[in-house]
């Protein structure tokens, strides 16, 4: 197993994690079976006081969880330094057979654990906390997945091999590769260009309208569509070569760590367009999940524009 100092943090951090939320499944079974806010018996008593601390528990495993990815990413990144053919992050995700379901996995639990975050706020906003038992029984599935990422991530340092020659980013993210990844290459750009602006701009004008359930559709196709587009198209022009389509080299000091701003915009952007359509008061979640599609959008448009202007010409 490869032991460097990221880690080690990130599976003691796994640890300390895996055994809070044993105690704060059990405590929130207990919650979602007998929750009953209208009766003034001891038992339900004992249950407001015992939400507390399974909700305080979760609140802090999933407020750290959120920020542990950006901090996974630099952990996978920096390793890739000491993995022969490894340049960046994808060499080290390439190392292992589970390192892409991992990665996917991280991606899905980061909407999902920032969603019961979300759904607390609003609860115990509310002197009635509408969403107690709600919470409590979202976090019994949240549970596994969390389980599972934990294990995972034991899975993939375990069986990383730094003798053993990985594929760097040029291969993997390719026409000529031999994986899925492949396939995308065969997407004309005009056309994902055409699709990724006009549900950008039809976000824009659902904004206006106010119509949640379309809002938030649009922003759940934002995701895959500004992730391909990204790695097809975008990254190019970061890396100011038509070659190179690595979604993890621009995270790097080189490109001055423009990944880390582009995904955190994405995230922000999409999760609040998300919120929309499950909290009932998300005036706010409108003009958040505005703002940050907005701005990932411009940053890119800029290095679009930045290169014309320098060279005269498109990529």
């Amino acid at each position: 197993m490869l032991l460097t100092p990221e880690v080690l943090t990130i599976l003691i951090l796994n640890i300390i994690f895996a055994i809070f939320a044993v105690v704060a499944f059990v405590l929130s079974l207990r919650i979602f079976l007998k929750w009953d806010a209208n009766s003034t018996s001891i038992t339900q008593y004992e249950l407001e006081k015992q939400s507390y601390l399974a909700a305080t528990i979760i609140k802090y495993i999933f407020t750290i969880k959120v920020p542990l990815f950006i901090f996974f990413i630099f952990a996978l990144d920096k390793i890739s330094n000491v993995i022969t053919g490894a340049m960046c992050a994808a060499g080290v995700v390439d190392a292992t057979q589970s390192g892409m379901y991992l990665i996917v996995l991280k991606i899905i639990n980061l909407y999902l654990f920032a969603y019961w975050l979300r759904i607390h706020t609003t609860d115990i906003s509310d002197k009635n906390q509408p969403y107690t038992r709600y919470k409590f029984g979202l976090f019994l599935g949240l549970f596994f997945l969390l389980m599972l990422e934990l294990a995972l991530d034991f899975s993939m340092f375990k069986d990383i091999e730094i003798d053993k020659m990985v594929s760097c980013c040029g291969s993997i993210y390719s026409s000529s590769s031999t994986s899925a990844l492949s396939t995308l290459f065969k997407i004309d750009n005009s056309l994902l260009l055409m699709v990724f602006y006009t549900n950008y701009f039809l976000i824009v004008l659902l904004f206006f309208l106010k119509k949640r359930y379309l809002f938030s559709a649009l922003n759940a196709l934002f995701i895959p569509l500004s992730l391909v587009s990204l790695i097809l198209f975008f990254g190019t022009y970061i890396y100011e070569l038509p070659s190179h389509h690595c979604p993890f080299c621009f995270l790097q000091s080189d490109y001055y760590y423009v990944g880390y701003f582009l995904y955190f915009f994405l995230f922000m952007g999409t999760f609040y367009g998300l919120v929309v359509s499950f909290v009932k008061d998300s005036d706010s979640s409108y003009k958040i999940s505005l703002l940050f599609n907005s701005l990932y959008v411009i940053l890119l448009t800029l290095y679009i524009l930045n290169y014309y202007i320098k060279n005269g010409v498109f990529l």
